[in-house]
Formats: C-alpha cells, structure tokens, sequence
C-alpha cells in the first residue's frame, strides 16, 4: 500500500509540471503572464486537491492487486 506521504509528493511534482505547462499555454492563449499565471494557478490548485484524494480513494481499494 502507498503511504500518504508518497501520495502527496507524487501530486505535487506532477502538479507543477503541469503548472508550468498551463503556464505556458495561458501566456500564448491570452497574451499576459498574469492572466496566464493565474489560470494556471487556479487550475493546479484544484487539480493537486483532486488528485491527492483520487489517489487516497485508490490506494484503499485491493482490486486488481496481487496480494
């Protein structure tokens, strides 16, 4: 079973590859860093906290684990 912790820090570093992805993407889309910025912020602040209880909810559940 993963622990909590690895659970987090997993979410975090996909997470802030995505933040600067997003980053980037927001920057072309809307021409403003800020702008940008701060849709990326926005979207990896909730998908961090999606992520940490999507993972939570799996580590819980045995299907498909040999045991």
């Amino acid at each position: 079973m993963e622990t909590r912790r690895r659970s987090v820090v997993k979410a975090v570093v996909w997470n802030m590859m995505g933040l600067i992805i997003m980053s980037v993407i927001g920057l072309i889309a809307t021409g403003s860093a800020a702008i940008g910025g701060t849709l990326a912020v926005v979207n990896t602040a909730i998908g961090l906290t999606l992520y940490v209880i999507y993972e939570r909810v799996w580590a819980g559940i045995s299907w498909g684990r040999n045991a």
